[in-house]
Order: C-alpha cells, then sequence, then structure tokens
C-alpha cells in the first residue's frame, strides 16, 4: 500500500507539473502571439490593402497633409499607448465621432476601411487606436478586450476633447468587437451613444476553448483553467471573468451585432449568445452570409454600410424623438447554426 501511495503521488505530480507547464505554454501562447508591435506594421499595411486597395495610400497621403494625426496617452497600468484620429470630410458638418477598434494581431491600419467609412461617407470624425501590445502601443500582452477596454474609454474622453461631439459610436472587430461589448457594460459618458460589433465572441473562454478544439484537440480542457491561473497571477486578469455576454446584459444603449455565418474562427453561434444577451435597450443584427471571420465588409461592403448606416440614423431618431424602442427593431430570424 505504501509503495502503491508512493507511486501515485509521483503520478499525480508528474500529472500537475505537467498541467501546469501546459497552462503555462498555453497562456503565453495566447497572450503573446509573434505578431505584434512596430515589426509588425508592414504585414497589416499590406492587410489593409487588400481589405480595401488604396487605404494605405489615403492614410499615408492624410499624415502628410497634416490632416491626420498621432496621439499618445497614458493607459491602464500605466503603459503608453497610440491612437490616430481624423477629421470628418466636412468637419463643419460632422454627423458624430466614431472610435474603431481592430482585431487580435492587428493594429489601427488594419481597418482602414472602416475609417474610410465613417468618415468619407458618413461624415465623422474618427479615433482609432492600436490597443496594448500592438502597433505602436506598449503593453506586456494581448488583453483580450477585457482591460483593453480601459483604454478604449479613455480615448472615448480624448475623442470628446479633440471633436466636441454629443454622438459617438464605438465599433469593433474580432477582439476590438469584444473590446466595444465589454466596455458596454461600464458606466459611460452620455455622449456614448451606441455600440457596433463584428464577429466578437462571447467570452475569452470560450475563443480559447474553440481555438483549443482548432489547433490543440489532444489537450484537455482542464488546460485551460491552468492558463487562466497563469494569466491571472502574471496580469491579474483571468478567462472566466472576461465576458461579453456578461456586460452586454448590462448595457442599455443601441447595438449592432454582425456576424459571417461561415466564421469558423469565431464561430457563428457566438452572434447569437451575444445578442441574446441583450435584453435592455434597442438592438439589432445583420448576418452575412458565407462571411469568413472578419470578412462581412469585403463580402458585401454595399449591404454593410447600408446596415450601419441604418442602425445609426435610427439610434439619431430615437434620440430626436426621446424614445427608444423596447428590445430590437423586429426582423425575421435566419436558422440558428
Amino acid at each position: 500500500m505504501k509503495r502503491f501511495l508512493h507511486v501515485a503521488a509521483i503520478v499525480l505530480a508528474a500529472f500537475c507539473l505537467s498541467g501546469c507547464l501546459a497552462g503555462k505554454y498555453m497562456s503565453e501562447f495566447a497572450l503573446k502571439p509573434a505578431l505584434h508591435g512596430v515589426e509588425d506594421m508592414d504585414r497589416c499595411r499590406a492587410k489593409a490593402d487588400s481589405l480595401m486597395p488604396g487605404s494605405t495610400l489615403w492614410y499615408d497621403t492624410l499624415k502628410e497633409q497634416g490632416i491626420l494625426k498621432d496621439t499618445v496617452i497614458t493607459g491602464y497600468r500605466d503603459f503608453k499607448v497610440h491612437a490616430c484620429y481624423v477629421p470628418a470630410l466636412d468637419p463643419e458638418h460632422a454627423n458624430g465621432t466614431a472610435i474603431v477598434v481592430h482585431g487580435y494581431t492587428d493594429n489601427h491600419v488594419v481597418f482602414l476601411y472602416l475609417v474610410r467609412m465613417y468618415r468619407d461617407e458618413f461624415n465623422y470624425n474618427v479615433l482609432f487606436p492600436d490597443l496594448q501590445y500592438f502597433g505602436y502601443s506598449e503593453g506586456d500582452h494581448a488583453q483580450m478586450g477585457w482591460y483593453d477596454r480601459y483604454d478604449l474609454e479613455k480615448w472615448a474622453t480624448v475623442a470628446h476633447d479633440i471633436f466636441q461631439d454629443d454622438f459617438m459610436v464605438l465599433h469593433g472587430v474580432s477582439m476590438g468587437a469584444a473590446t466595444v461589448m465589454m466596455a458596454s457594460g461600464d458606466p459611460l459618458p452620455e455622449y456614448v451613444r451606441c455600440f457596433v460589433e463584428d464577429c466578437g465572441y462571447s467570452s475569452v473562454v470560450s475563443q480559447f476553448n474553440s481555438n483549443r478544439r482548432q489547433s490543440f484537440w489532444f489537450i484537455p480542457p482542464d488546460v485551460l483553467q491552468s492558463a487562466s491561473i497563469v494569466a491571472k497571477k502574471k496580469y491579474g486578469w483571468g478567462f472566466w471573468e472576461a465576458s461579453s455576454v456578461k456586460q452586454v446584459a448590462k448595457s442599455t444603449q443601441p447595438m449592432l451585432f454582425i456576424h459571417g455565418d461561415a466564421d469558423d474562427f469565431v464561430p457563428f453561434k457566438h452572434l447569437w449568445r451575444n445578442y441574446e444577451a441583450k435584453t435592455k435597450g434597442y438592438k439589432d443584427y445583420w448576418v452575412c452570409h458565407d462571411a469568413v471571420h472578419a470578412n462581412s465588409f469585403a463580402k458585401d461592403p454595399v449591404t454593410y454600410k447600408a446596415k450601419v448606416g441604418e442602425f445609426l440614423q435610427n439610434v439619431k431618431r430615437f434620440i430626436a424623438e426621446g424614445t427608444y424602442p423596447d428590445g430590437d427593431i423586429p426582423v425575421k430570424a435566419p436558422a440558428k447554426k
């Protein structure tokens, strides 16, 4: 019996050690992707042009003319964070301000198609930041939206100070969408009027578990618990607390949900988790058929712009009338996947 207990103790210790090591590896793998920072700028510029040709030329030209500018502030945990901002095409008659938030392993230049949409077509002022660890911002890990929401809330104040608007929309894609949803449940200034989330995940643990099944199917799900403990100890937050649906459930401001039904990176079912979590205030959604992850705009830019524009006009109309509809505009829901 003593020998059996001794062997069992060794096996248990080995299992725990391997689990801890696997958790540490998974935490570092997920939260410290190799693609990040200034060294990754060329790849992101190329990606921006692949999503909308001519984007970086547009960006560089406005910078050379002094119209598009950079700014840096002290963000959460005292890291310096960077953003660009640009006034509306017709600044005297700007319709509002948009903050555009990028996704995982991207930076502020990738979603220039959204910056151009808001500025050149909707006549909005735009601020578009680098989240911590990406682009020109400092940071020691990808915060998966959870701590990024605190920087986003600071950027909202900065954008308001610059443009002096009383109508602001926060629009994010992928991890940026999760950032927007996570911010939506916090107390925000009254000029933050609405949110657009495009293919955001319902929670960090759900997203990492999907990635685990896709790429690390041989690793048991318990490893995520170890990885979360490592992240909590090292960075101050754990995977289970970082939830879009819990934050959206607290949100009362209007929100538009967008997702491609061919998305297998952030599975399509996340749309319904997020959408159904919002039980307070006006909401609407658009499903882009056959669009893969973060590809809805590229797949159908005309409808994308029309849906976002219609949503913004609805919100403005509700503000002018002094009332919001209770829940979403009635629409026929497609079959859930």
